[in-house]
């Protein structure tokens, strides 16, 4: 079973079957596995301007849509980071079955960074683009007063009625726009055909549910946590103008650049998704850093 994105992002994709639900994937090239796990609200779409770049570099290129996310299933259940490792992990069995490099934005880069350390037989390497903290904020990270206000909109979020009147508010192509503006540095890349590969998911029976399950989802483990076990190459490419993941959250990486085969790199005047706003940059900078480490 294939599917078609919409040109000009357009990309041939097939469905795969995980516990009864619909997974979207798309794979492009051959050589060395590289596979992309997007951040939340995204999709297969997001990584239109790398996949194509990669695939001509001679690697495979395999990208997903996360359960919930995308053109994948969006069943109503509890969502958790274990839950897309656990997906991700079975992919990988049936799909690739040799060392990949794992490549992940926001919270697809969490994901990627425990793929690395949870299940390092499946690992060549890591390339992690502005990652996330945590699938949602822990209440040491912020303010009382602002704690407060993210509990009451995940509690509405949840409701009946209330639930699904905000999911539509919030899930309008000006509001994602308008998002897309805060976290986007250089406002050119917030095209019509990005603002459509956001919006098009939320238009799925699911969506809503989705919404409302993660924005009151555990947060996972801590980045911490995780680079204590790392054993894997790691690159660490972050926006330095990104207003969601602040660079100062890259402390813990360049703590143990020393002692760590970990290498950071600021993107400039760039935002959250340094993939898709600057990819000039990215594209490049991947490649050279599969080639140092002979991936």
């Amino acid at each position: 079973m294939t599917a078609l994105l919409s040109a000009p992002a357009a990309r041939h994709c097939q469905t795969w079957h995980w516990q009864d639900y619909a997974i979207n994937y798309t794979v492009e090239g051959q050589g060395q596995p590289l596979v992309l796990l997007h951040g939340f609200g995204a999709s297969i779409g997001h990584w239109r301007k790398n996949i194509p770049v990669w695939a001509a570099a001679g690697y495979q290129v395999f990208a997903l849509d996360l359960l919930g996310f995308g053109a994948s299933d969006k069943p109503d259940r509890i969502y958790t980071m274990e839950l897309w490792r656990d997906l991700v992990q079975d992919f990988w069995r049936e799909k690739i079955d040799r060392p990949a490099v794992f490549v992940g934005n926001s919270i697809g880069g969490l994901l990627a960074l425990m793929l690395l350390t949870d299940a390092p037989e499946m690992a060549s390497g890591g390339v992690l683009l502005n990652p996330a903290g945590g699938l949602s904020h822990r209440p040491e990270e912020l303010n009382p007063v602002l704690s407060l206000v993210l509990q009451t909109f995940a509690k509405v979020a949840a409701l009946p009625v209330l639930g699904p009147f905000l999911f539509n508010q919030v899930r309008q192509p000006k509001r994602i726009r308008n998002s897309l503006r805060q976290v986007y540095c250089n406002p050119e890349p917030i095209t019509d055909e990005l603002v459509e590969i956001l919006y098009r998911p939320s238009c799925d029976p699911g969506a809503q549910q989705v919404f409302a399950a993660i924005i009151g989802a555990d947060p996972g483990p801590t980045t911490e946590g995780l680079l204590a076990k790392l054993d894997r190459p790691l690159l660490v490419l972050w926006g330095d103008a990104d207003p969601w993941t602040p660079i100062g959250g890259s402390k813990p990486y360049r703590d143990l650049m020393e002692t760590k085969a970990i290498e950071l790199i600021p993107i400039p005047q760039t935002g959250h998704c340094p993939h898709d706003e600057n990819p000039e940059a990215v594209n490049p900078q991947v490649l050279d850093w599969l080639c140092q480490q002979g991936l």
